[in-house]
């Protein structure tokens, strides 16, 4: 791992190879991703069969999963990994029970009512991908908060094996988590389906759920048509290290992110010198020993990175910066830290809460703003399926005395209309 140290190396150079990463590749996609998506506009349930075949190797008669799969699927995992699950999707659901919002009014005098209503959204589409690595654990995550937010239909789509059938582990965990209806349909074919609907496949209102670089731009292009999540990129990890840290547990780490994808960027940020070259040394002999080698030795050589930092200000500085996906704190006092951490999808305190917990088992989402655009973004959570609607009554007596400061403001921007709306009401008497 390329070694830098803060104040004596250009930073600015790792920052700019970090937000390359989620273009690399993109050249040509966009064109390409539109004509599919125009595609299946089109023609619908053809197109999507055709794309099937052509992207995931296989021919199908039907690319909806039938209620009998999926309690197949769910029969045939294994009953140790079952309760696994199941705990899993427990810590999950009462983690985020904690988010679910309430309607709220309040009355104020004269007849003044005002609130917000909290509405369900009606269908969710969500994506899981599949592949060299399948996430099983994404249908939980993404399905179970959109349960507790109360959408009415919530339907999955993944991409199929060579085999012509869904990932049953994915599969398993969709009838566990309460999807409705699950299509065996991949890539950015999938994200059209469930955007415009086709004859098979019903239109949604909100799609989330990871996938890649065709699947991420295909939300992008179709956002508006419905909503999306976030535009998600490759995999990231910053660890902030003092001299405390265990070299061994840090190397771990920053290689659980790195064996996702050879776009993956794992960061440590340390005070310590020595810590530094300890965990470069520890980094080169662990990986040695993954199934997933080749792409883990890819990533850490293209976007990995130690950066030397003086103290634990400089440190924050550059995780807030970078604006990671996962950032661990293994440090003598972490929640010391907390306060100061202003960019991270998810942080993790304390040398016995590696990035692993949070992508299984602890509760919180791990569907997380990617590329430096957790200075703005969320994890997933209830809140991205629901609505918040404004709700305004006033009663007459509240109306009259409020219809000079209005009629004010429309006269201010010239809106004619707007400031007759009001005077009606105030010029013809006798209404109630």
């Amino acid at each position: 791992m390329k070694i830098y140290e803060y104040g004596k190396d250009d930073l600015n150079r790792l920052y700019d190879l970090l937000k390359q990463r989620s273009l690399e590749g993109q050249r040509n996609v966009d064109d390409v991703v539109s004509k599919i998506l125009q595609d299946v506009v089109d023609r619908g349930d053809e197109a999507l069969f055709e794309y099937t075949e052509k992207f995931d190797g296989v021919k199908l008669n039907s690319i909806e999963i039938t209620e009998k799969e999926m309690d197949e699927a769910l029969e045939a995992v294994d009953d140790n990994l079952l309760e696994v699950i199941q705990r899993a999707s427990e810590n999950i659901r009462i983690y985020h029970e904690k988010q679910r919002e309430n309607s709220w009014f309040i009355t104020k005098e004269n007849g003044i009512v005002l609130g917000q209503k909290i509405t369900p959204l009606k269908r969710v589409g969500v994506y899981a991908p599949a592949g060299s690595a399948p996430l099983p654990s994404t249908v939980l995550m993404d399905v179970i908060p959109a349960k507790i937010a109360g959408v009415e239909e919530i339907i999955l789509c993944s991409p199929p094996g060579k085999d012509g059938k869904m990932n049953p582990l994915v599969l398993a965990c969709a009838r566990l988590a309460g999807v409705d209806r699950a299509f065996k349909l991949g890539g950015a074919q999938a994200v059209a389906a469930m955007a415009y609907g086709t004859q098979s496949v019903p239109k949604v209102d909100k799609i989330v759920g990871p996938g890649n670089i065709y699947v991420a731009t295909a939300k992008k292009q179709v956002f508006g048509v419905c909503g999306i999540d976030m535009i998600a990129g490759p995999s990231e990890i910053l660890v902030i290290a003092d001299e405390t840290a265990d070299p061994a547990y840090v190397a771990a780490d920053l290689l659980s992110q790195a064996e996702h994808d050879r776009l993956a960027s794992s960061i440590l940020v340390t005070t310590s010198k020595e810590t530094a070259y300890i965990v470069a040394e520890e980094v080169k002999i662990q990986l040695n020993k993954l199934e997933r080698k080749e792409i883990a030795s890819k990533s850490i050589e293209g976007y990995g990175a130690i950066i030397i930092a003086n103290n634990m200000e400089e440190a924050i500085e550059i995780a807030n910066t970078i604006a990671p996906e996962h950032l661990e704190v293994c440090t003598i006092d972490p929640f010391s830290l907390l306060d100061d951490i202003k960019n991270a999808g998810a942080i993790f305190l304390g040398n016995y809460s590696p990035e692993p917990l949070g992508d299984y088992y602890a509760g919180p989402n791990h569907t997380l703003p990617t590329s430096g655009t957790a200075r703005f973004f969320s994890p997933l959570g209830v809140y991205d399926f629901v609505k918040r609607q404004s709700v305004i009554s006033y009663s007459k007596k509240a109306f009259d005395l409020a219809a000079a400061d209005v009629s004010a403001f429309a006269d201010a921007e010239g809106l004619t209309a707007h400031r007759n709306a009001v005077r009606i009401r105030t010029e013809v008497k006798g209404r109630d």
